[in-house]
């Protein structure tokens, strides 16, 4: 059963379609990205599906009893707690059967309800363990390491978190709870490189649904295994991970390319039957085949090629409008060869990146380099070179000084120690993560104006349209543009540049995926040598030739000569040979606590067994004068026959009944010898 289903689903505000027809169901263990360009409605989407905003249209059916987890972009978690216990509170059933069990334990050492008092410890001590009573603490420090907080952040109010340390808080208590779905929206926005192959690791081995929007190819394709593109008109599924889905999409496209082309042919066909014949002796047959021709090309016109496709005329004439009369035929001619295949592929910005020289083959050399500010360094470099048409991915932690060092190869800063060497006939071109070379007053014209003072009031209109800048944005001012709409500035700008080293300082951050999918092309074309800075572990893949990792702990930098995927691969190999000595070294510790369990185990049982010999005792005492008494009656019997022989049945019934207790007294002696040599 699908844990949501919706039909028909449409949203609009006023009279703008944000989007129509979204028809779907999310099975459990689903996987789901939900790509589109940015504002087709894709968090508009998740909060209808997480019910904290309604449909304009369609219906929406949630499972019954659904525990469902939903993360918006930007998080704002109002609470008076740690983040320790913020997280806690996920377990505060948990917790509640720890205080029953500790009251149980106490209950089991005293003789009076001991007996019901274990039967209950048995059972709950067995939910507890089943529901992770004894791994939460673990699981929570797990979770919360995962996604970068240190162990001196715990303490820390959530009030006095940052918004992204917020974010990640929000994060972590919803993988905590557990639920059947999760719905995520840009979970990886607020993560490093470490944090978000943690996560994939973590949704790998989870037992959950997920729904999710991220910008992070990369992070697709480790994740899911569907891939759903939306667009104003629709909903197209993909089956596999991000790059399935590219393969597939495309070949989707060339599939309807050549469906409407062999539709268009027999319909062109038709018509050259019609023309021929509508005069002659097969006017009857040339008349209904015009008839079928002008209806068809209506439908075309009105729902496409996908809407006729595989399809009756029956099932298709329910969806369009088409006039009594036949068309005339040079006008079925006219509206025939105005056909065209509908393109629902998002519009893409045209950048093209081209240097004006060659630059020389050493572009970068550093000599025993150390990065940072007066008094505070940040970490040494080893000597390194960059050489001409390589791309150098420079990666680590948020704040480990990534953007420093750039800074400091292009002389803004100076470094605390060595030197930065530029090669000969270079022009740098540098793309700045907060885009600060921006001047927020200017409009976009006086930007691109700025960088070519060369082009005409009408080239810079026609330039700024190729990076989606179109009618009136092209006056707005800077300050007004979206993170998305500035990264698109900060790209035409630079693509004037002309540059052959490229300094990229998280260009991908705040670009949607079509977008970045033609940054990546145009950069793996690019003629020249690139130093990025990225968390976008897709482009890295794509393009670098050699890794260079921060590590703030180590205070230093390593070259990795090679691709990231081979950079990952040893980083694997060096993480299953650590975790297999940490298994060596933990083997003892498991086993006591496996030992500490069973040693509890038995000394509940114990417990158990002490209690019911005193009891057996008890009654075996009190049978045993009962049947003295009986004896001693029967030795001088009353005159009464019916009452001598009651008091005979009496006394085999007590006898039975008190070998029985002897058998089980002697059962349970037996017990305490095996339990003693073990």
């Amino acid at each position: 059963m699908s844990l949501i289903s919706a039909t028909q689903l449409t949203k609009f505000f006023g009279p703008l379609d944000l989007f129509t027809g979204l028809t779907f169901a999310i099975p459990p263990r689903a996987r789901i990205a939900i790509v589109g360009p940015n504002g087709i409605g894709k968090t508009t989407l998740l909060r209808i599906l997480a019910g904290l905003e309604p449909a304009s249209a369609g219906q929406v059916h949630r499972a019954k009893s659904l525990r469902l987890g939903y993360l918006p972009q930007e998080s704002v978690l109002e609470s008076e707690l740690t983040l320790w216990e913020e997280c806690l509170s996920v377990f505060s059933e948990l917790r509640q059967m720890e205080v029953e069990l500790a009251e149980l334990e106490g209950a089991m050492a005293l003789p009076q309800g001991a007996e019901a008092a274990l039967e209950r410890y048995g059972r709950l001590q067995a939910e507890f363990e089943h529901r992770g009573g004894y791994t939460y603490p673990v699981l929570m420090r797990q979770v919360l390491g995962g996604l970068g907080f240190e162990e001196a952040d715990y303490n820390l109010p959530v009030m006095h978190l940052s918004g992204g340390q917020r974010t990640r808080a929000v994060l972590a208590r919803l993988l905590l709870s557990n639920p059947d779905l999760l719905i995520l929206d840009e979970p990886t926005n607020h993560l490093d490189i470490a944090a978000v192959e943690w996560l994939e690791s973590y949704l790998s081995q989870w037992e959950g649904a997920a729904v999710i929007v991220s910008h992070d190819r990369y992070f697709l394709d480790r994740v899911c295994n569907a891939i759903w593109e939306m667009s104003r008109t629709g909903l197209e599924q993909y089956r596999g991970n991000y790059s399935a889905y590219l393969e597939q999409r495309e070949a989707r496209w060339e599939l309807r390319r050549q469906q409407f082309e062999a539709h268009l042919e027999q319909l062109f066909k038709d018509l050259d039957y019609v023309r021929r014949n509508i005069a002659g002796q097969r006017t009857l047959q040339a008349k209904g085949k015009l008839k079928r021709l002008s209806r068809m090309i209506q439908a075309l016109e009105q729902v496409g090629i996908d809407g006729v496709t595989g399809r009756s005329w029956m099932e298709i004439s329910e969806e369009v409008t088409t006039t009594t009369s036949p068309l005339g035929v040079d006008e079925a001619e006219r509206r025939l060869r105005a056909l065209k295949l509908p393109d629902r592929r998002t519009k893409y910005l045209r950048l093209n990146l081209s240097t004006r020289q060659r630059s020389g083959d050493l572009v970068l050399r550093t000599r025993d380099l150390l990065v940072g500010y007066p008094g505070t360094p940040l970490f040494t470099v080893p000597d390194l070179e960059l050489r001409r048409l390589e791309c150098a991915a420079l990666i680590g932690p948020n704040g480990a000084g990534k953007t420093t060092f750039l800074k400091t190869i292009l002389q803004k800063i100076p470094p605390l120690a060595g030197e930065v060497r530029l090669g000969a006939s270079l022009e740098v071109g540098y793309f700045a993560q907060a885009h600060e070379d921006l001047n927020p007053a200017n409009t976009l014209m006086q930007e691109i104006e700025r960088s070519a003072p060369h082009l005409l009031p009408g080239q810079i209109r026609d330039y700024l349209a190729r990076f989606l800048f179109s009618g009136e944005d092209v006056f707005k001012q800077v300050s007004m543009l979206s993170g998305g709409e500035r990264g698109r500035l900060a790209l035409a700008r630079l693509a004037l540049s002309n540059a052959n080293l490229l300094l990229l300082d998280e260009p991908t951050y705040h670009l949607d995926i079509p977008s970045q999918e033609v940054l990546q092309a145009v950069l793996q074309d690019f003629e020249g040598t690139i130093l990025l800075v990225s968390h976008d572990r897709y482009l890295i893949n794509a393009l670098a030739t050699q890794i260079w990792e921060v590590d703030p702990q180590e205070e230093s930098l390593t070259v990795f000569l090679g691709s990231y995927s081979l950079f990952q691969q040893e980083k694997q190999q060096k993480r299953e040979f650590e975790r297999a000595e940490v298994e060596k070294n933990t083997a003892t510790r498991d086993d006591y606590t496996r030992q500490s369990r069973q040693r509890n185990r038995l000394l509940a049982e114990e417990r158990r067994r002490q209690t019911r010999l005193s009891a057996l005792e008890t009654q075996i005492s009190r049978l045993e004068s009962e049947l003295d008494g009986l004896s001693r009656q029967l030795e001088n019997p009353p005159a009464d026959m019916m009452r001598v022989q009651a008091l005979g049945e009496r006394y085999q019934r007590i006898q039975q009944e008190l070998e029985t207790l002897l058998n089980e007294w002697a059962n349970l002696h037996e017990d305490e010898k095996v339990s003693s040599t073990t």
